[in-house]
């Protein structure tokens, strides 16, 4: 009786041991899950990338994209690596698919070179966009574009060609040379430099600046050294346009090279003032931003698909359309806003 009593307690005790720990691993579950963001209470989880850390055009667009998203009731990420770099943005990109993110917003920093990690993200169901500087189209469900890249390449040489009086050498300062949105722009640049209206306009350079401030200004100032008959200098990146017009600010060129392009008025406002750069255009970041937050919840929603013909409302914007483009699709925001000496004071506390 003894040895029966103490099988049967034994066996008990191993009973309730396997009870316990089977319980043990249940709660492990659940607890992952909701680590992980996972569930309905949640909300969806939206990840947007910039080209680069203490950008303030950047900043302003990640801003307007973590208004959309939380509004929605949903969670924001806001990512860019240190230097504007492919490598830093694929190493970001892989992060985020581990964490199965449900959507993710790029701003390139190559046309081509995210192909495979954006493909990749695509494949394991995550919604796949691009806004400011567009990725190829094999990479991405639509593309969120300021405004139309003719529109926007023409209007800034016809702006330098009328500060100086259509005659004279010009130069461009640009992002980085991978830029989709700036190659573009500088293309179509090209394209009305070849009208006859331009025939004593000369482009000597097409300069980079990384968008970053430091070199943006050495880029300047080579420019400046290399051709002293410089009369204009074009900047189609919010980094670049400041530093040029700083950089002839500084050395009392004032009248003598002008400087335009698209640019923050906070940073801006300045050199217009002092007449350094007479007018210079830009869109609103923050509403980019927020386009490009209210489309990727329109994918993840899956009330649009990135397909022509695909509209929606985008919150206090209004109503907007997927339209065709060369290379896939894109929500177009409107037409580039200038900025001058009249209404410079309306926005340069604004962004």
């Amino acid at each position: 009786m003894k040895k029966f009593s103490l099988l049967s307690f034994l066996m008990l005790v191993l009973l309730t041991l396997l009870v316990a720990c089977g319980g043990e691993e249940t709660g492990s579950d659940e607890g992952n899950g909701d680590s992980d963001g996972g569930g309905d209470d949640a909300g969806e989880r939206h990840a947007i990338i910039f080209k680069s850390t203490g950008n303030p055009f950047g900043e302003k667009l990640m801003e307007g994209f973590e208004d959309a998203i939380t509004e929605a009731g949903d969670e924001a990420i806001l990512r860019a690596p240190e230097q504007p770099t492919v490598e830093g943005q694929i190493q970001i990109i892989e992060e985020l698919i581990s964490q199965q993110v449900d959507s993710i917003t790029v701003v390139g920093n190559d046309y081509d070179g995210l192909e495979p990690v954006l493909t990749k993200a695509k494949d394991r169901g995550i919604k796949v966009l691009s806004t400011d500087s567009a990725v190829n189209g094999n990479s991405r469900m639509v593309h969120v574009n300021q405004a139309d890249p003719e529109a926007i390449g023409r209007i800034q040489i016809e702006a330098v060609a009328e500060m100086i009086d259509n005659e004279g050498q010009i130069a461009v300062l640009s992002a980085t040379s991978q830029a989709s949105n700036q190659n573009l722009w500088i293309e179509w640049m090209q394209k009305e430099l070849e009208k006859s209206d331009y025939d004593n306009i000369e482009l000597v350079e097409v300069a980079y600046g990384d968008d970053l401030r430091d070199k943006s200004v050495s880029e300047t100032e080579a420019l400046l050294q290399s051709y002293p008959d410089l009369k204009g200098i074009i900047a189609p990146t919010t980094v670049g346009i400041a530093a040029a017009s700083k950089v002839i600010t500084d050395k009392g060129l004032q009248g003598e090279v002008v400087v335009t392009g698209l640019g923050l008025p906070s940073e801006m406002a300045e050199y217009i003032e002092n007449g350094v750069s007479p007018w210079m255009y830009l869109w609103n970041p923050i509403e980019l931003g927020y386009l490009a937050g209210y489309t990727a919840n329109m994918l993840v929603a899956e009330e649009i698909t990135g397909e022509v013909g695909d509209t929606f409302e985008a919150g206090d914007l209004g109503s907007y359309e997927v339209t065709e483009t060369e290379d896939g699709t894109e929500v177009l925001l409107g037409d580039p806003f200038r900025f001058d000496a009249d209404n410079i004071d309306e926005w340069k506390d604004v962004y």
